[in-house]
């Protein structure tokens, strides 16, 4: 058995086609367009990369967008007072602060700064509170997370009933993850360093997600036949074949895993692409909330 391809690059055209569509009505209803501020501190190249990628993607979808690049020195002060001010400007529907943030700033207080409504990458501690408690919406859900359960639902009939186990307990991703999974009826598992005997835990998944970091970690042999399995790693291992010197690989060994499984994602082209398109999709759903209100 071959695993069928989830391919995030095609899922995520499909939702920017949509956002692009709607913020053109939004903006011929309103007479602005939905506005993204980004703010970024330092300059970790990772960082500046995927804010550059969030400002284009603004662009061709007919976004606009702010940015703030900030020196590594500032202080947490002066930056919670630059986060005020987007809150105040009503050209701006969502704010979004790129992490990790340096050591000296308070990240809890930096985010817990953002008004919640205009928390574009649902960090808010409202918004994960209102995440984890049945009955409650958050006003948006953390985009990586979002995005690997919209892959999922691509791959599988129902969630509800499923055994699901996110490999990785990180703030970002595998715990909204394991969040959204539950609030689907999945019944949930969540590893990490500790765990033990992880290829046996895994094993018992009809839908795996693999949060790490770790390149190619799972091997073929922790899939269970017929599962659903979402990488979300992206390491870099050196290959002296390439021009580059090295290649992208997740944290799962593919060639092994596509053999056992019913669906998978690959590294590139998976989760990655998704990301930035529910950015898009959120800055889009705050600034029409925030005009029906008004």
């Amino acid at each position: 058995m071959t695993a069928r391809m989830i391919d995030g690059k095609i899922i995520a055209e499909g939702i920017r086609a949509q956002v692009k569509q709607e913020a053109e009505e939004f903006k011929k209803q309103f007479g602005f367009a939905p506005g993204l501020a980004t703010v970024l501190v330092g300059e970790d190249p990772a960082s500046q990369s995927y804010v550059r990628m969030k400002h284009r993607a603004c662009k061709k979808l007919g976004l606009e967008s702010f940015h703030h690049s900030l020196a590594a020195t500032i202080d947490q002060k002066t930056l919670i007072g630059i986060i005020e001010t987007l809150n105040a400007d009503p050209r701006v529907s969502g704010i979004l602060v790129q992490l990790p943030l340096p050591e000296h700033l308070d990240e809890e207080a930096v985010l817990a700064t953002v008004a919640v409504e205009k928390d574009v990458d649902g960090f808010h501690p409202v918004n994960i509170g209102r995440l984890a408690q049945q009955g409650r919406t958050p006003g948006a859900i953390p985009c990586t997370p979002n995005g690997i359960l919209t892959l999922i639902k691509e791959s599988v009939d129902e969630i509800s009933g499923k055994n699901a186990v996110v490999v990785g307990r990180s703030n970002i991703v595998g715990m909204p993850t394991a969040l959204l999974l539950i609030r689907e009826n999945a019944t949930v598992t969540i590893c990490h360093s500790r765990t033990k005997d992880l290829p046996a835990v895994t094993r018992q998944a009809d839908i795996v997600v693999f949060a790490v970091g770790r390149p190619e970690m799972a091997r073929g042999d922790w899939i269970k036949p017929g599962a659903v399995v979402i990488d979300v790693g992206v390491n870099r291992v050196e290959d002296s074949s390439r021009e580059r010197g090295y290649r992208l690989v997740g944290d799962v060994a593919f060639d092994e895993a596509r053999e056992v499984a019913g669906a998978i994602t690959p590294v590139p082209g998976g989760v990655g692409p998704m990301t930035i398109a529910m950015l898009m999709r959120n800055t889009l759903n705050l600034a029409q909330r925030m005009a029906q209100k008004s």
